[in-house]
């Protein structure tokens, strides 16, 4: 959708034209300071600018855009979830993350996010009736080395994780062999993996679980402020390619997320506030994710045994069947688990 059909102030409509935002998508991706230099607008006009772009975004979806959401709606609506394998959190998720659609999980570095997506990888393999959709899952990394001993350690564990599970049935899953491990150093070659690769996986039934470590990285380190523009493009590409992948094998997308500071909504400063954050890559990204999860790190720690953790929050930032609500957990030797009140230490 282009400027013209909207209402905005002379001003603002000048400050389009002068950056050349020809329409509403195009701005989804830039940066408030990057949107403030390009249209040379004020922090108000700023904020008045991209609550109008995302209104319009979410009233008026592109074609292809409504029809995926509508097929991953369906999907939400069959009720196939992947349990995470912890009951605590697969109550907050309603039975776990949905088949159908691209899950988000935001969070600062050590905040657990890989943590937790390793799990699911275990998890995925498992028979549905313990929450798994037996089959395996592929983990894309696009920034660090994949933690294989964490994931050694994590299979090790898994009679103590998963004690609703017989120990035979454990015994007789071969999960090191069913977790496949792909790296992408730039966009093209995660361009290749997506659509050569992981199809043919998807395809033989080999996977069931798609797994990007992180999102953000390739967008962020290949693109500076005034490509804003091919970003855009690149993004909204990469986005749709995960949609159809998801709705054609029914299979869960989990997407890891770095986070970029917010910036404060009193006085006209533009500066970050260091103690609040939000995912990175703007609303053009937000817009293709049906959930969007964050995990965060709290001043608090809590031991079990010979074991202590710092206190980690998942909350639920949005999705079309989930309330808005978090749990508190904790990393253990054999995963992420929710974490009672009594187990609390400050």
């Amino acid at each position: 959708m282009d400027w013209k059909h909207l209402e905005m102030s002379p001003k603002i409509r000048a400050g389009v034209r002068r950056a050349k935002l020809r329409s509403v998508s195009d701005v989804l991706c830039v940066s408030g300071p990057d949107l403030q230099r390009l249209t040379r607008l004020s922090r108000s006009d700023i904020q008045e600018l991209l609550t109008t772009a995302a209104t319009a975004c979410r009233r008026h979806p592109p074609v292809p855009a409504l029809q995926l959401l509508r097929g991953e709606c369906r999907r939400l609506e069959s009720g196939l979830r992947l349990s995470v394998g912890c009951p605590v959190l697969d109550e907050l998720l309603r039975g776990g993350l949905p088949v159908g659609g691209v899950t988000e999980l935001s969070g600062e570095s050590g905040a657990g996010k890989t943590q937790l997506a390793l799990q699911l990888c275990l998890s995925v393999l498992y028979p549905p009736q313990y929450g798994g959709l037996n089959s395996g899952a592929v983990y894309i990394c696009t920034e660090d080395s994949f933690p294989i001993r964490r994931l050694q350690q994590l299979i090790r564990e898994q009679s103590e994780l998963r004690s609703d599970v017989p120990s035979s049935l454990i015994s007789g899953l071969r999960f090191s062999d069913h977790v496949y491990i792909e790296h992408a150093a730039d966009l093209d070659s995660l361009q290749v993996c997506l659509s050569r690769r992981v199809p043919l996986l998807l395809a033989r039934g080999l996977v069931r679980l798609l797994v990007v470590d992180s999102v953000a990285a390739l967008f962020r380190c290949e693109f500076q402020a005034a490509d804003w523009l091919e970003r855009t493009k690149q993004l909204l590409s990469f986005s749709s390619t995960l949609h159809h992948l998801s709705l054609e094998f029914t299979t869960p997308v989990l997407c890891i997320n770095q986070v970029t500071d917010v910036f404060d909504s009193s006085g006209d400063s533009l500066g970050p506030l260091s103690s609040n954050v939000s995912p990175a890559l703007g609303l053009a990204w937000a817009n293709q994710v049906m959930v969007r999860l964050m995990m965060r790190r709290l001043h608090m720690t809590v031991a079990r045994g010979d074991q202590c953790s710092v206190l980690r929050r998942l909350e639920v930032m949005f999705a079309p069947h989930l309330a808005r609500d978090g749990r508190n957990v904790a990393v253990w030797r054999e995963g992420v688990q929710g974490v009672s009140d009594t187990q609390m230490d400050t």
